[in-house]
């Protein structure tokens, strides 16, 4: 799999990572078994980037991968291969910027390198914080401190909005940035990703898939489950809107994917397709697709070997958002 370098950590991470919500909550259950199956098949396919956050399932992703961890060794990227853990935090409390200070800050790192079984912390991202955190100097000294005291080897964000992206990368110890980006999602090219490359800031795709949108496989009947935030997050009930099929209304979005369907090279998956649009995207360091079971952790890491797309797809992908996608999400985030 093609490696990059993912910002400021100085790593070396596949193009193709593992998102590790699915294994802890809010996608319908998955068996720890099955979740274990995710991260060896995804290790086996070539993922050496594996991220997770101490919400998910209130540590049980953490945990999960923990086990995995232990069960195969420091060297469980295999062939030599080193895998990147990043996790992230803030979540577990009421957002106020008053909750994200030092103090704070290291007893959630004592839960995530317990959860994880591990003394530091590749990479720990705030996870999606007030917007006024970005402008706080003491919690960005509070992530140095962490760094000096060998807590966490380097620090990033997960963000809602380009402008929050943007607050992040002037800030010079910022390593990476997490954010939505796929097919559905295209305002980050616009400023953030060539502001990251600028700074040497690495930028980790999520929501790739659009919640599932984009991989082609629902329409007009698919129901979804109770416990699953594509039922009950439609409208933003529960967390931001935007994470669930990335803000788009589903009627929309599977009118676009239907547009974007004959786009997709012989023998490729719609998933695959979109995964691989991302990866074309200069700037990008790693996309982060889910799994629920081995195949698909399988299906994803396979996008890496897919040829670049042709120009001529990019364009279509631009023009279908523009017709459709625009309207909705583009000034939101």
């Amino acid at each position: 799999m093609e490696q990059r370098i993912l910002g400021r950590t100085g790593r070396s991470v596949g193009v193709i990572g593992l998102g590790a919500w699915q294994l802890g909550a809010d996608w319908g259950d998955v068996a720890e078994d099955d979740a274990l199956a995710v991260l060896g098949a995804a290790v086996d396919a070539g993922v050496t980037f594996i991220d997770t956050a101490d919400v998910y399932g209130d540590g049980r992703s953490e945990r999960l991968i923990g086990t995995f961890l232990k069960q195969f060794g420091p060297g469980a990227g295999g062939a030599g291969r080193e895998l990147t853990v990043a996790t992230k935090m803030g979540r577990r409390v009421p957002q106020t910027p008053q909750a994200y200070h030092l103090d704070a800050f290291r007893a959630w790192n004592d839960r995530s390198r317990e959860n994880l079984g591990v003394d530091t912390l590749d990479l720990v991202q705030l996870h999606c914080p007030p917007t006024a955190v970005y402008g706080v100097d003491a919690v960005f000294d509070a992530l140095d401190t962490m760094v000096e005291e060998k807590r966490i080897a380097a620090y990033g964000v997960s963000v809602e909005t380009c402008d929050e992206a943007l607050a992040a990368i002037a800030r010079p110890h910022m390593a990476s940035v997490q954010i939505i980006l796929n097919a559905l999602r295209l305002k980050p090219l616009e400023r953030v990703l060539p502001a990251a490359a600028a700074a040497g800031v690495g930028i980790i795709a999520r929501v790739p898939l659009a919640s599932g949108l984009l991989s082609g496989r629902y329409d007009e009947n698919t129901v979804f489950g109770a416990d699953d935030h594509r039922n009950y997050n439609r409208h933003g009930e529960a967390f931001d809107v935007g994470e669930t099929f990335s803000g788009v209304d589903f009627a929309t979005g599977l009118a676009a994917v239907r547009r974007l369907a004959p786009l997709v090279p012989d023998g490729a998956t719609m998933a695959q397709f979109a995964l691989r649009w991302i990866v074309d995207q200069p700037g990008v360091s790693v996309v982060i697709p889910g799994a629920r079971n081995a195949a698909q952790a399988e299906a994803n890491a396979a996008a890496a070997a897919l040829a670049p797309l042709p120009e001529s797809a990019l364009r279509t992908v631009t023009e279908v958002y523009d017709e459709l996608i625009r309207p909705q999400v583009h000034q939101r985030w």
